[in-house]
């Protein structure tokens, strides 16, 4: 190490000396997948007993209401668990916002339920990587700085959601109102094995589109007819034709269609878009107004649009740039290399970085294969990154600015 003072020195020993591992693993024995309401409440509770250790105020906060789009056409209210949210010393003259979520995208019904420790030393276990380990370790370099005699400086938000992983939809009102006022933030998401951070991140925008035609027999009179699956699919090449360099369009899923002898009056057309910057957000939004009103006339159906761009893109501006090499000092002083490079994927880092707050979203452990009964975490880097998370803070809190 180099460049270290006494106050870091200590802070560091503090953090990389918490049970990170055993934390990760026990939290990792609860599934929390987002649709799963018991697992994610036990989730919850076993996070606040946890990071009750800080001081401050803790509470378990309701979802915001939430609609989905059911296969047949139908708008239905989409329940889901509680966000953890802790205030600590909101007077304090640097302010902070850490952010992880508690959810995975394991099912209770998944194959993958248990963790492994496999032959070169990784855990193989779900929501190891995304992102209990993270959890863990920014609970460990929160609880180091919070013993420094820095800490009065230091205010903070801790948000963990119960939603990241199917867009945040219930905690995004809740994020903009946590990031209101903060100097800098930091989220949880893994960084690659390696170790690169993910720096600027391209936005996304979900959509199910309604179509609604009519029925006919389809022998005896099928002109009679308006076919609401011929017309999703046109819909879906229309809307795929929108593609460019900066946007990218994936037709995911039509929902609809009935017995071969009826001409189908319904279909669900699920879309996602992911965008570049607010240019291709606009190009998007105009191709999908211009393919309703040339899909809906050509096939005379009648097309409802649902959903929205909820995380926008998130570029490296000047405050994220100075916040990025803070990170990468921070790291080279640990004898961490810090890199980062741009991203196809999108994070609570898009929803924070849209309020004008620099943020690093990819502080958590070093893992992989996320997403899939593969996911593994690289045990040692929970120390590595708990010292990284809490020589950051405490330079912010020293800095007074990223």
């Amino acid at each position: 190490m180099n460049e270290l003072s006494a106050i870091e020195r200590a802070a560091i020993e503090r953090a990389q000396a918490a049970p990170m591992l055993a934390r990760t693993e026990a939290w990792a024995a609860i599934n929390s997948g987002t649709r799963n309401l018991a697992g994610l409440q036990r989730m919850a509770e076993a996070l606040a007993e946890a990071f009750s250790a800080l001081p401050g105020a803790l509470a378990l906060v309701p979802p915001e209401p939430v609609e989905t789009v059911t296969p047949d056409g139908g708008v239905q209210p989409l329940a889901h668990g509680e966000h953890l949210h802790l205030v600590v010393r909101p007077e304090a003259p640097i302010q902070m916002l850490f952010t992880g979520h508690m959810d995975t995208v394991f099912g209770a019904d998944h194959v993958f339920q248990h963790g492994q420790w496999r032959t070169d030393g990784t855990l193989n276990a779900p929501g190891a990587a995304d992102m209990k380990g993270g959890l863990a370790l920014l609970l460990a370099a929160l609880e180091a700085v919070e013993q420094s005699p820095l800490a009065a400086r230091f205010g903070y938000v801790v948000l963990i959601n119960s939603d990241e992983e199917t867009g945040s939809l219930s905690s995004r009102r809740l994020i903009a109102e946590a990031a209101r006022g903060k100097m800098a933030a930091l989220t949880y998401e893994p960084a690659l094995p390696d170790g690169t951070l993910a720096g600027a991140r391209g936005g996304t925008g979900n959509f199910s589109l309604v179509v609604c035609g009519r029925s006919a027999h389809a022998g005896r009179n099928p002109e009679d007819g308006r076919n609401a699956l011929v017309a999703a699919a046109a819909l879906a090449v229309r809307l795929a034709d929108a593609r460019a360099p900066g946007l990218s369009v994936n037709p995911a899923r039509i929902d609809g269609g009935g017995p071969n002898n009826v001409v189908p009056d319904l279909a669900v057309l699920r879309v996602n878009f992911r965008p570049s910057d607010a240019a291709a957000i606009a190009r998007a939004q105009a191709a999908i107004e211009a393919a309703i009103t040339d899909i809906s006339s050509r096939y005379e159906v009648r097309i409802t649009l649902h959903g929205s761009f909820n995380r926008p893109p998130k570029p490296i501006d000047a405050g994220a740039d100075r916040l990025f090499g803070l990170v990468r000092q921070a790291g080279a002083d640990l004898g961490i290399p810090i890199a980062w490079k741009a991203t196809g994927g999108v994070c609570d880092g898009n929803n924070i970085a849209a309020c004008g707050v620099p943020v690093v979203d990819t502080m958590g452990v070093r893992g992989g294969a996320i997403h899939s009964a593969d996911e593994f975490l690289i045990p040692e880097s929970l120390p590595e990154r708990a010292a990284l998370s809490a020589l950051t803070i405490l330079r912010l809190i020293q800095r007074g600015h990223p």
